[in-house]
C-alpha cells in the first residue's frame, strides 16, 4: 500500500528541486553563451564548443571522486562543494572574457564540472529520500525544478548578456556565480538521512557485476545516447542559428523552449512510469529524439530549429529519468556510490566527446551533420529498451532500510 511522503521527505525533495533549479538556470546560461564565447575567443573556429565539451570532460572526471565524497562525508557537504566550485568556474568565465583568454574560459570550463558532477546526483539523493514506493515521483519533481531554469535561464541572458559595456556576455557570467552562491546558501537546510555505517564500509558486488545486469546495460545505454544527443544538438544549435542569420535573441528563444522541454513533462513523468513502465516510458523518449532528427534535417528556419530542440528536449525527460529510475533498482545501498559514479562517468564520458564532435561536425559539415550522428545512438538505445523490461535486481542489504529513514530513530540525520 502506498504512503505519502512525510514532512521531511517532501522538504528535503523540495530543496533538491530548488538546487536543481539554480544548477539548471546556470546551465542554460553556460550552453547558451559558451559556444558563442569560445567562437569570439578561439583563434581557430573549430574548438568554438571546447568551453562547453570542457565542462563535460570535467564533469566526466569528477564523477569518482565527487561520489567518493558523497559516500563518506555526505550528500549536503559534497552538494554544497559543488555549489562553490560552479561559482568559482563562473568568475573564472568572466576572467578569461576581461583578458581575452580562450585557455583560461576552457580552464573555468573544467572547474565548472565538478559543480555538474555533484549536481547529477541531486536526483539520486532524492530517490533515497523518498523511499522506494516513491522513488520515480521524486526522481522526477527534483528534475520539474529545471522548469525555473527554462524561464529563467533565457531571459538572464537576454538581460544581463551586455551589461558590461565593450564585453560581451561579461554580466551573464557574473550571474552564474551569483546562482552558485545561492545555491550553496540554499543548501545548508538540507537534510537527508545518513548511509548506515556498514554500508559505507561494505564494498557490494564487483562493479563488473552491477554494470553486466540486463536492466544497468539498459540504464547506460539509454542515458549515454538521451544525454549525447541533446549535447549534439544544443551545444551546435546557437552557434547554427547564428550562422544562418538568426539572432543571439532567437537562439535564446529557441534554447528556452527546448529547457522546457526537458523539464516541464518531470511533473508527470514518475507517474507516467509508475502506470505504464519504464521501459515504454523510455522507448517514447528515443523515438521523439528520432523525431528530432528528422525535423532538423528538413530545413534551417527559426521554427525547424524551435520544434527539433523541443523534440530533443521531451526526449530527453523521458529517457533520461527512465534511465536514473533503472539504475536505482540495480544496486544496494553499500553499491550506490561505485554504481552511479560509473554511470555519470560513462554517461558524461560519452557527452564529453559529444560536445566536441558537435563542434567539429558544424566546422566540417555544416549543420546536417550534428542531426544525422544523433540516429545511431538514439537508434541503438531503442534496441536495448527489451533489456529495461528484464526481472530481477541486487538482493537486498540486510542494512538497506524499507525507506528513508525521516524521524531520526533508524540512524540519524548527520547530513
Amino acid at each position: 500500500m502506498s504512503t505519502a511522503m512525510s514532512p521531511l521527505e517532501k522538504r528535503n525533495v523540495l530543496l533538491l528541486g530548488l538546487g536543481q533549479a539554480l544548477y539548471g538556470t546556470a546551465t542554460t546560461i553556460l550552453f547558451t553563451l559558451n559556444g558563442l564565447a569560445g567562437h569570439l575567443l578561439a583563434d581557430d573556429k573549430a574548438l568554438a564548443t571546447l568551453p562547453v565539451t570542457a565542462i563535460m570532460v570535467g564533469t566526466a572526471l569528477s564523477t569518482v571522486p565527487a561520489a567518493l565524497i558523497h559516500k563518506h562525508l555526505g550528500r549536503r557537504r559534497g552538494f554544497m562543494l559543488g555549489t562553490v566550485a560552479g561559482a568559482v568556474g563562473g568568475l573564472g568565465f568572466g576572467a578569461g572574457l576581461w583578458y581575452g583568454s580562450f585557455w583560461l574560459f576552457v580552464a573555468a570550463a573544467l572547474v565548472t564540472g565538478w559543480y555538474f558532477a555533484n549536481a547529477q546526483f541531486y536526483r539520486f539523493a532524492a530517490a533515497e529520500a523518498a523511499g522506494p514506493e516513491h522513488r520515480p515521483r521524486a526522481i522526477s519533481l527534483v528534475m520539474a525544478g529545471g522548469v525555473v531554469a527554462a524561464l529563467a535561464g533565457p531571459e538572464l541572458v537576454k538581460l544581463t548578456k551586455d551589461l558590461a559595456i565593450g564585453m560581451p556576455f561579461l554580466g551573464a557570467y557574473a550571474t552564474v556565480v551569483i546562482l552558485g552562491l545561492m545555491a550553496t546558501g540554499m543548501l545548508v537546510a538540507l537534510r537527508l538521512p545518513d548511509l548506515p555505517a556498514a554500508a559505507r564500509h561494505d564494498e557490494g558486488r564487483p562493479l563488473s557485476v552491477i554494470l553486466g545486469q540486463p536492466r544497468m546495460i539498459a540504464a547506460l545505454s539509454t542515458g549515454v545516447a538521451a544525454y549525447a544527443s541533446m549535447s549534439l544538438v544544443m551545444t551546435a544549435t546557437p552557434i547554427a542559428m547564428v550562422a544562418c542569420s538568426l539572432t543571439v535573441e532567437d537562439a535564446a528563444f529557441v534554447i528556452q523552449w527546448h529547457a522546457l522541454a526537458m523539464y516541464v513533462p518531470s511533473f508527470f513523468t514518475g507517474r507516467l512510469i509508475e502506470r505504464f513502465g519504464v521501459a515504454s516510458v523510455i522507448a517514447v523518449g528515443l523515438v521523439l529524439i528520432l523525431g528530432c532528427s528528422a525535423v532538423a534535417l528538413s530545413g534551417i528556419t527559426l521554427t525547424q530549429f524551435w520544434i527539433a530542440l523541443v523534440l530533443v528536449g521531451l526526449g530527453w525527460n523521458f529517457a533520461f529519468v527512465g534511465a536514473t529510475s533503472l539504475v536505482t533498482t540495480c544496486h544496494t545501498p553499500a553499491e550506490r556510490a561505485k554504481t552511479q559514479a560509473a554511470n555519470d562517468l560513462i554517461v558524461f564520458g560519452v557527452v564529453s566527446l559529444a560536445s566536441f564532435m558537435s563542434g567539429v561536425l558544424l566546422n566540417w559539415t555544416g549543420w546536417d551533420g550534428v542531426p544525422v550522428a544523433v540516429l545511431p545512438l538514439a537508434a541503438l538505445a531503442l534496441a536495448l529498451v527489451p533489456l529495461a523490461a528484464r526481472k530481477g535486481g541486487p538482493a537486498k542489504a540486510p542494512s538497506e532500510p524499507a525507506h528513508a529513514c525521516c524521524c531520526g530513530g533508524c540512524h540519524g540525520h548527520g547530513d
